[in-house]
């Protein structure tokens, strides 16, 4: 025993500098993701403010009816499941693809163009907002109406009253908008790929796209593993922005736009009971959490190196 407390005491010692360098990160996700934990209680609890939150009504899981208990659980359910889906395979192609595309074009160019490509990402992320969404989409003088339709001929469409036009659009919005982000991430791991392979790979008569299939994506999976895992873990969580703000809250597009997030928000604000909101985080969360157990639990079975634990 006392060998290896002796043990633990070097190696303690002999990493307080990288301890240091942890401590800030450690103490912000203590006080941000960790003590805010006991919040939990509220979503067992009737608040009242009068009373306080340890001091209210206990009333058990009351506050989960309000998201099942309602003929839009269905709905809000599989949009939020089915948007999060195909934003994480379509985003997961299209930012991969344009992290391999960046890397190629500046392996062809003088390495002062560098910082350009590199910069492409993060204007295609920073650029959209709602109100550009707006101005691309408005009824009365948005540009695919008044310029793209009206070239060919086609008649105008009212999007916001239009739901099945949806589904397309917040896609796009939401490529546009983290694609670059994404791609960043990609084009890190694909730099760090020793180049003496890919000239032993041409040496070999390995083609471009060869070297794309044989090379590059195999060697970078452990990234795309870990980040789809991550997104997994938010599948039951939206980005509440793109789906409350770009569709303006209109009500005819409900059916094609609305998620947990949004509900919740909507009943937050038409109610006043934070209790049911919380509900619907924990609800979230405990979801998520075995979305990613499992997810790592397939990824371990098929290829152990790559899982996330």
């Amino acid at each position: 025993m006392s060998l290896r407390k002796t043990s633990l005491t070097k190696s303690l010692k002999k990493n307080i500098p990288l301890l240091l360098l942890a401590l800030p990160g450690l103490i912000y996700l203590l006080i941000n993701n960790y003590i805010p934990m006991a919040g939990i209680i509220i979503a067992f609890k009737k608040i009242d403010y009068g009373k306080g939150i340890l001091a209210s009504d206990w009333i058990g899981f009351d506050n989960f009816k309000f998201l099942f208990s309602t003929p839009d659980a269905w709905t809000m359910t599989r949009n939020t499941i089915f948007y999060n889906f195909a934003f994480i395979v379509i985003g997961t192609i299209c930012a991969l693809g344009m992290a391999i595309l960046m890397f190629e074009i500046t392996n062809h160019f003088y390495a002062k163009y560098f910082q350009g490509a590199f910069l492409l990402p993060n204007l295609i992320s920073m650029v959209v907002v709602s109100y550009i969404a707006f101005a691309f989409l408005n009824s009365e003088n948005g540009f695919i109406n008044k310029t793209v339709l009206s070239l060919f001929g086609i008649d105008e469409i009212n999007y916001y009253t239009s739901a099945k036009s949806w589904p397309w659009i917040l896609l796009v919005v939401y490529l546009w908008k983290n694609t670059g982000y994404a791609s960043i991430i990609y084009l890190a791991s694909i730099a760090g790929i020793d180049k003496t392979i890919y000239e032993a790979a041409r040496i070999d008569g390995a083609g471009k796209l060869s070297q794309i299939r044989l090379i590059t994506i195999p060697l970078i999976k452990p990234t795309i593993i870990i980040l789809v895992l991550l997104s997994i873990g938010r599948i039951m969580f939206s980005d509440f922005g793109l789906f409350y703000q770009v569709p303006m809250n209109a009500g005819a597009l409900y059916s094609t736009t609305q998620t947990i997030d949004t509900y919740v928000y909507r009943g937050l604000m038409q109610l006043g009971n934070i209790g049911m909101s919380s509900a619907a985080g924990v609800y979230q969360s405990v979801i998520g959490f075995i979305l990613v157990l499992t997810a790592n639990f397939l990824v371990k079975k098929v290829s152990p190196d790559d899982a996330l634990f």
